[in-house]
């Protein structure tokens, strides 16, 4: 077995490409890594600085084309990402051009085309680092462009690891203060220091390099998310290199990643290292300066953090008002500090009182026709909450969210809450019986289908699988009894609705005993009065929409109280207490929404998906469409009033035939665009 690799750099971009000074010195950073016998250990590893489009091919065909089935294949890109006009992905080259804006593609190296090379080289283990950002760029901040790219449908492969700085709809970032990009320094980081040897076996594996790099990107530049792409769980485990042992600067540097937390050692932290330096016998200055070194990350951030406050505090001098243009001057700065909303948002609430947002959005539709006009989306405010294992509120989080409303008459409207795409692993996530801090985290990255041990799971809910989910928009709560009556007045299209079909009367109560027919059929007449095609959501959409970034059982967290939804209090879901059993549906967004603006997606209402059931999630779409089938069992999500915490899972699946009526059935729509 032999070690290899191909590290490609550029450096210098024709125009329309700025230039990424760090990419040059990415690849000579990692070849010393690799090529140091007491770590990487390799046997080649060949360097390819600002190479032109052919170059670049050739070079990585004919380097294939020279390994072995048992070979270790190891392949860098540093440098500019970009997409064409159909989301597919690109490596920029040095002769990369650009026209009008639009990728000329024979300037540059198509992703799939390195998928075919790796596809046809012998090669059982590969590993492709990529370095770079998905789109144009913004001063020293590269930007995304619109659009999800699918990243895994154009580089994933059985026995081949694609760990990337970003996700595809994320930023990546230079660091000014450093010769290197940011993932690319801890990557070399965690070889060169060891640090990346998570479980002190001398080795370093993909998955623990992974772990600690994006640990430390996501502590220096909170706005990048690096991802790392397998199939079936396959290649993490793979020996990247060895690591130093036993240097006494490793085991102190080790023990202070170990001791610090939010940039700072508390007293037994302190007293521990204190010993740990006599007995490795390091000076005072050595150990400060790993310490500062192991800091500098979380140290970087609070910086970035005081900068944002300063320039915030210095706007609002004198009871200035902010107008729209300080917002947007806001934001861009916000961008280039590299921080998320989430991060200044408690800045925000201190100094303003609220969290600021531009009042609305202008987005222009997709249709092109003369009854085209430009759509204002508006934003609304609301708040969410996070409870503990006992289903105490720890935490509430403010959210913002953009919003349109359809007017359906007589007063009464329809409000869609915009659901930005994303990829997720659908289902619950591991150990999602307990209660860790991690699992609180937004996400872009879930699994659907529940994980083993997630308690209430059946075997419906298997195999988890990762779904990529384009952008769409979704009803704030079920369909009312005000809003379906206004609908079931409008012309017939296939069949007649009963005006007031539900068991529990009230007007901002969830309509209900309506079946799936008659759920499509209020879809149709919807779609054939508005420019908007509305629809019953996917399986796959609508647990996007509920987990709305999270992987705990509820969106609120590890369980659910009857102060956060309506269900059969009678039962508990983990360590909650048993609370009211209402017996009854309650009025739409009398509960907390979760994180997308979306109220009541655990209890009160079945909804019915668009999906035909099916046993298993064996060969289920991956793109977030619905799954159709010829069976009359149509897919319900979401449980009800009547039923125990377990039935109101994200991940729970239940099914009714389609012509079924029952006074816990609602369901609640989507929209995708508009239409001429």
């Amino acid at each position: 077995m032999g070690k290899f690799a191909l590290l490609i750099g550029i450096s210098e971009y024709a125009e329309g490409l700025p230039a990424l000074p760090a990419a040059t010195q990415d690849i000579l950073a990692i070849q010393r890594v690799l090529d140091d016998p007491s770590l990487g250990n390799f046997d080649e590893v060949q360097v390819l600085p600002n190479p032109t489009r052919d170059q670049m091919a050739t070079t990585i065909e004919v380097w294939l084309a020279a390994r072995q089935s048992e070979d270790l294949v190891v392949l860098f890109f540093s440098g500019h990402g970009v997409k064409d006009d159909r989301r597919d992905l690109y490596f920029a080259s040095g002769n990369t051009r650009k026209i009008d804006n639009k990728l000329m593609r024979s300037t540059a190296l198509a992703a799939r085309e390195l998928q075919g090379f790796l596809r046809d080289s012998r090669p059982r283990q590969q590993i492709v680092i990529l370095d770079c950002c998905f789109s144009g760029a913004f001063g020293e901040l590269i930007a995304r462009d619109d659009g999800e790219i699918e990243l895994e449908a154009q580089l994933a492969a059985e026995g081949r690891v694609v760990m990337t700085s970003t996700s595809a709809v994320d930023y990546a970032f230079e660091d000014k203060t450093s010769e290197l990009s940011v993932y690319t320094r801890y990557l070399v980081e965690g070889i060169e220091k060891g640090t990346a040897d998570l479980d002190g076996d001398g080795f370093i594996t993909v998955d623990e390099l992974h772990k600690f790099a994006s640990r430390k990107v996501r502590e220096t530049a909170p706005a990048m998310v690096p991802d790392m792409i397998m199939l079936q769980g396959q290649g993490h485990d793979i020996r990247l290199t060895k690591a130093p042992q036993d240097r006494p600067e490793l085991r102190y540097r080790k023990e202070v990643e170990k001791r610090s937390r939010n940039g700072s050692i508390n007293i037994i932290g302190r007293r521990l290292l204190q010993s740990l330096q006599r007995d490795c016998r390091l000076s005072d200055e050595a150990a400060a300066a790993i310490e500062a070194e192991v800091l500098k990350p979380f140290r970087d951030y609070q910086h970035k953090l005081n900068e944002y406050r300063e320039v915030l505090a210095d706007c609002l001098q004198g009871g200035a008002a902010l107008d729209r243009y300080h917002l947007i001057d806001l934001k861009d700065y916000q961008k280039e500090l590299g921080l998320k909303d989430s991060d200044v948002r408690p800045i925000q609430q201190d100094l303003v009182g609220r969290a600021l947002v531009l009042e609305s959005v202008t987005a222009p539709t997709l249709a092109t026709s003369s009854a085209a006009s430009v759509q204002q989306y508006l934003t609304f405010s609301f708040e969410t909450v996070r409870v503990n294992e006992e289903g105490k509120v720890i935490e509430t989080i403010p959210g913002t969210a953009n919003v349109f409303t359809e007017d359906l008459g007589n007063g009464i409207t329809l409000g869609m809450v915009r659901i930005p795409g994303g990829k997720f692993l659908m289902g619950a996530a591991k150990g999602e019986d307990g209660a860790s801090d991690d699992k609180y985290l937004l996400t872009t990255e879930f699994w659907i289908g529940a994980a083993k041990g997630e308690a209430g799971a059946s075997k419906d809910e298997y195999p988890q699988h990762k779904v990529t989910v384009p952008e769409f928009w979704m009803g704030r709560h079920a369909v009312t009894q005000a809003q379906w009556q206004a609908v079931a007045a409008l012309s017939k299209v296939e069949r007649d609705l009963v005006g007031d079909p539900a068991h529990f009367e009230g007007a901002q109560r969830p309509v209900e005993q309506v079946s799936w027919d008659e759920a499509m059929e209020f879809c149709q007449r919807l779609s054939k009065k508005s420019q908007w095609a509305y629809r019953l959501p996917s399986e796959a959409q609508w647990e996007y929409a509920c987990r709305a970034g999270t992987t705990t059982p509820f969106y609120f967290g590890p369980t659910m109280t009857t102060d956060l939804a309506n269900y059969d209090g009678k039962s508990t879901y983990g360590k909650a207490a048993k609370g009211n059993y209402r017996k009854q549906t309650t009025d739409v967004g009398s509960f907390k929404p979760n994180s997308f603006g979306l109220y009541d997606v655990h209890g009160n209402v079945w909804e019915w998906c668009l999906d035909g059931w099916h046993d298993s999630y064996k060969r289920a779409p991956t793109n977030g469409s619905g799954w159709k089938s010829s069976d009359e069992r149509k897919v319900l999500r979401g449980g009800s009033w009547d039923n125990q915490p377990t039935s109101c899972r994200a991940a729970n699946r239940n099914w009714s035939t389609c012509v079924v009526r029952n006074y816990g059935i609602g369901f609640r729509v989507i929209a995708i665009a508009p239409r001429t």
